[in-house]
C-alpha cells in the first residue's frame, strides 16, 4: 500500500491564518487566541490530556482518534517547534510539549539552522535543512511503511502544497479573524483544482471541517 502524506486536525482562521503575528515562549500563536482555534479538539472525548470523564463525541472525536491512525513519522517547521530565530543560541530548548511528546515518531524538524538529534521518551527529533521533497524522502523512510504527518504551521504546509506532495488535509476553520500571521489560504476553493472536498459544520464545537482528498 502506497504511503501517504496527510494533515491531520490544523486549524485555521476564518480568514485562513494558522497563527497569528508576534511568536514568543509566552505566546506561542503571537496575537492568536489558541483557545478560539483549538478548543473543539479539547472538547472531545478522546483528546489525550483530558483529565475527567465525559467529551464530545461523533465526527470531532473521530477526527481527534484519527491523528495517530497509521502515522509512522511527522514533518514540522521550526516555528512549531519553538520561538527562537536565526542561529540556535543553545540547545536547551526541546519544544513546547515537555518529557512526553504526543507525537510518537521520528520528528522532522524544517530548519536553515540544523542541531544535533534527541530524543524524548518515544519521539525523536531531528533537524534537517533541505527541500519539501528531500525532508519527505527521509521521513518516508523513517515511517517505516506507515505515512506521514504533515504537522505545520501554515507556511510549511502551504510549502508542501506548493510541491504537490499532499495526498490528503483535514483543516478545521474557527469563526474567529487574526487579520495577519502565518497564512495557510485566501480562501479554501484555492485547492479545488487538486482536490476533492467535503465541508462538514462540528455539530456542537462552532468550526467547520475541510476535507481534502487528492484528485
Amino acid at each position: 500500500m502506497k504511503q501517504m502524506v496527510r494533515v491531520h486536525n490544523f486549524n485555521v482562521s476564518s480568514d485562513g491564518y494558522g497563527a497569528g503575528d508576534g511568536q514568543s515562549l509566552e505566546r506561542p500563536f503571537g496575537h492568536a487566541d489558541p483557545a478560539a482555534l483549538f478548543s473543539w479538539t479539547g472538547a472531545t472525548a478522546s483528546w489525550p490530556t483530558r483529565t475527567e470523564p465525559g467529551g464530545s463525541r461523533g465526527l470531532d472525536d473521530y477526527l481527534v482518534r484519527d491523528f495517530h491512525r497509521n502515522i509512522g513519522a511527522e514533518i514540522m517547521g521550526r516555528n512549531k517547534f519553538g520561538p527562537q530565530r536565526g542561529p540556535w543560541a543553545d540547545h536547551g530548548w526541546k519544544g513546547w510539549w515537555g518529557e512526553e511528546p504526543p507525537f510518537h515518531t521520528p520528528v522532522f524538524v524544517m530548519t536553515h539552522h540544523e542541531r544535533p538529534s534527541f530524543s524524548l521518551s518515544d519521539t525523536t527529533f531531528h533537524f534537517v535543512n533541505g527541500s519539501p521533497a528531500a525532508v519527505l524522502e527521509l521521513a518516508l523512510e523513517a515511517a517505516d511503511g506507515k505515512d506521514v504527518r504533515l504537522g505545520g504551521g501554515a507556511n510549511t504546509i502551504r510549502q508542501f502544497l506548493d510541491a504537490d506532495l499532499i495526498d490528503t488535509l483535514h483543516v478545521a476553520v474557527a469563526p474567529v479573524e487574526l487579520g495577519r500571521g502565518s497564512r495557510l489560504w485566501n480562501s479554501p476553493d484555492d485547492l479545488l483544482d487538486w482536490y476533492h472536498r467535503d465541508i462538514v459544520p462540528s455539530p456542537t464545537a462552532g468550526v467547520v471541517h475541510h476535507l481534502f482528498w487528492r484528485r
